[in-house]
């Protein structure tokens, strides 16, 4: 047994331990690995979990380990969670719930994440995986229980073909539209979404952290827009009540009023920018054609018509100072493509699959591009853009209940974001 600011933790033991003198409360000490109801009502035992975990599930022990942790400590925490999950937890709750639930019981887990400056959303991620690794085998060892009532289940991706993509991350709130998300620097993440009041709700993640939801108002009749232009700069566009396309933004210290910039929008809005202080706005509007506003870094442009025959709100990024792509769903349900090269616009290129959305799209660098759509099952897909030539659709699974959002923060970096079950905010991720 160590202790951590008067809070004792745990190495894997093969033996029962003593509790030793103090006052501190029985339920932060593993007592028994096997304890003899677990071994009369069929369940599995401690050691059997983390067993099945080392033999088949060697992945968690080598992310943890990229993480900063010791094996030593990754067999503590891993102990410690199957143990609660076994021995305290109801096992018809979900892996987040339960996960929130030993966060609340065991005060001494999070004192030390934070005094070690751990990836706590990583470490969070492997220890979701650990309890529904140990939920599979309880369930599995036991007569199947009556649906419980509540929550369902978050999404479950099947195994992706690019082997450093996350599994899904819960991230609460109550969504009413498709999230949206930006990045100002590497290793921050700002996303907005529609919230049941209509008004527009922030959350952030600053390098280390989730914050909580914040309300920044607005009655919005659509899913918003986002983009970054710069550090510390955040710029917001949504649907208004009147179909016009409204503005708000973040300048490093303050949150501007709602600015109302026209047009009459059949869809959500997407944004762009090619440079600091530029911004390229583009909506579904009359006839299902596509519009474009831009922001040439003094005034507000005249809205251009591009053309097309829309099924869905556009998607935009610029990888460089005179390049846009911009992609929507047509009337066939493909994806189709048109972009600016610094001097004139493309026609549209149908790039295929099915879509039960609209698309998003980000870039990791230039002339490269990564396309999501929801697709057959409601299932995350992607197409990449390789810098010569389209990729495949590849299938990263999931059980989508909006279009999704992305983007990246560097070369070897993406972040997407979908609203899944019970609305809520959904967070999938491919790097490190």
């Amino acid at each position: 047994m160590y202790m951590f600011n008067g809070y004792p933790y745990y190495y894997v033991q093969n033996v029962p331990m003593q509790q030793p003198a103090g006052n501190v409360p029985m339920n932060y000490y593993v007592q028994n690995p096997q304890p003899m109801y677990a071994q009369q009502t069929g369940r599995p035992t401690v050691n059997q979990v983390l067993q099945t975990i080392r033999s088949e599930n060697s992945n968690l022990y080598t992310q943890m380990d990229r993480a900063g942790v010791s094996r030593q400590l990754t067999e503590a925490f891993f102990f410690n969670v199957v143990n609660y999950t076994i021995n305290q937890a109801n096992t018809n709750q979900t892996a987040n719930q339960i996960y929130n639930l030993f966060q609340r019981d065991t005060p001494w887990f999070n004192l030390l994440l934070r005094s070690m400056n751990l990836p706590l959303n990583t470490i969070d991620q492997i220890l979701l995986r650990v309890i529904q690794i140990t939920l599979n085998a309880v369930r599995g060892a036991q007569p199947s229980p009556a649906p419980a009532p509540g929550p369902s289940r978050p999404p479950r991706p099947t195994p992706s073909p690019e082997s450093s993509w996350s599994n899904w991350e819960n991230l609460g709130g109550v969504l009413t539209s498709a999230p949206t998300v930006s990045s100002w620097q590497r290793n921050r993440l700002d996303v907005f979404a529609r919230g049941t009041d209509n008004a527009l709700y922030h959350k952030w993640w600053d390098g280390s952290r989730w914050s909580d939801w914040e309300n920044l108002g607005g009655t919005l009749t659509s899913a918003p827009a986002a983009v970054s232009w710069g550090p510390n700069r955040i710029d917001v566009f949504g649907r208004g009540t009147d179909n016009a396309l409204y503005h708000k933004w973040w300048d490093g210290s303050r949150w501007s009023d709602w600015e109302n910039l026209g047009g009459t929008l059949t869809s959500g809005p997407a944004v762009s920018s090619r440079r600091a202080n530029q911004l390229d706005v583009f909506v579904r509007g009359n006839g299902n054609r596509l519009y474009k506003r831009t922001w040439n870094g003094s005034r507000w442009e005249d809205w251009e018509d591009l053309g097309g025959n829309l099924t869905s709100e556009p998607a935009a990024v610029s990888w460089g100072p005179n390049r846009i792509d911009v992609f929507g769903r047509g009337t066939d349900n493909a994806l189709y493509h048109k972009w600016w090269d610094g001097s004139r616009w493309s026609d549209w290129e149908s790039l295929g699959g099915t879509l039960t959305s609209g698309p998003t799209v980000s870039s990791r660098r230039a002339n490269q591009l990564d396309v999501f759509v929801r697709g057959n099952g409601n299932r995350l897909y992607k197409r990449t853009w390789n810098g010569s030539r389209w990729e495949d659709w590849q299938d990263l699974g999931g059980s989508l209940t909006s279009a999704p959002a992305a983007v990246s923060w560097g070369p070897d970096r993406i972040d997407v974001f979908a609203r899944g079950a019970n609305n809520n905010l959904y967070h999938r991720w491919f790097g490190q």
